[in-house]
């Protein structure tokens, strides 16, 4: 926790905030003192739910002094509130990062963060530790593999977008990934749709290029609607020395969820990792915590920012271009 908390101005009063922006603040006692959404009625019913005061113009918001700004809108909205905050503010911007962020960032010296919270779930916090202190190795292996049965229709919006499953879903475990070991050196993908589904892509196989000793893999499918016995949602790392296996339960029965796992093996059999908390909701606060310490000067670097999340976004952008071109 930060030593003294910084107030929060959210802009965005949608599923995200309602569901893991606010609870998880208010669970960490991270003070958001204003929220602001062109839906003013929307805004003030999520106000009035968690006594928090309501902005009716998008200046008013932007106006506040010394505080965390926390952009949880769609990437098309960045930059519009991007041009209304001050220079020099401290900003988070909810996933993915729309085009020319960046530079716009750089250019109003903005200390800006990126919400990619899986880095911050219990689980993966662990797992890094884990991976930095050698406890399993040289990392050699990573399997990201996920058959689920996702319900799209929670996100009618969805169905006229041109790319989903991997700016919106796996942007996740691309992130972690190079969270973990670091960029590649490129990518191979595909991603596609399925003809019972009316989103774009739900489907992807990816190969991130480590070199000749890592081998890394990302195979997600959301159409595996055969029940949950043979479901999965799981993350393997394995090292020269052990291995770590990660369960991410959020996406298995979503969005109701099932709890998240961590066990490693370091030679003597499985064991598994007591958490506290989970990805959903605990990685929104964890993450903001971290933010906030930088901020106030208790830590020296900023995770997941602007600069940071701009590899994340080319990973991306890599990806679909994979998929796009001649095999």
């Amino acid at each position: 926790m930060p030593t003294q908390p910084v107030p929060i101005v959210i802009f965005g009063a949608g599923s995200i905030v309602s569901d893991a922006h606010l609870p998880a603040y208010e669970q960490n006692n991270l003070p958001v003192i204003g929220l602001y959404d062109p839906d003013y009625e929307k805004a003030k019913a999520l106000g009035q739910k968690f006594n928090i005061s309501v902005f009716k113009d998008p200046a008013e918001a932007a106006a506040i002094q010394n505080c965390i700004f926390d952009l949880a809108i769609p990437p098309s909205a960045h930059h519009k509130v991007l041009e209304l905050i001050p220079e020099n503010s401290a900003v988070i911007l909810q996933k993915p990062m729309a085009s020319n962020i960046l530079t716009l960032c750089r250019q109003k010296s903005l200390n800006a963060c990126v919400n990619f919270q899986l880095r911050f779930a219990p689980m993966m916090i662990a797992l890094k530790d884990i991976i930095n202190k050698g406890l399993i190795g040289e990392i050699v292996d990573i399997d990201m593999w996920a058959a689920l049965d996702t319900p799209w229709n929670l996100w009618k919006f969805l169905e006229d977008l041109p790319r989903v499953e991997i700016l919106l879903h796996s942007i996740h475990y691309f992130d972690a990934i190079r969270f973990l070991v670091g960029n590649p050196h490129g990518v191979h993908a595909k991603t596609m749709g399925h003809p019972a589904s009316k989103i774009s892509n739900t489907r992807t196989a990816a190969i991130l290029d480590y070199g000749e000793d890592l081998r890394c893999a990302v195979s997600i499918n959301h159409n595996h609607n055969y029940g949950r016995k043979y479901q999965a949602c799981e993350l393997r790392v394995c090292g020269t020395k052990g291995a770590a296996y990660l369960h991410l339960g959020v996406n298995l029965n979503y969005p109701k969820g099932e709890p998240d796992k961590l066990a490693v093996n370091l030679g003597n059999g499985w064991e598994e990792i007591e958490l506290e908390g989970s990805w959903f909701i605990d990685s929104f606060g964890y993450r903001m915590r971290q933010f906030q310490r930088e901020v106030t000067g208790e830590e020296k670097t900023l995770i997941s920012s602007v600069e940071d999340a701009w590899h994340t976004m080319a990973l991306v952008e890599t990806a679909y271009e994979s998929s796009a071109g001649p095999s």
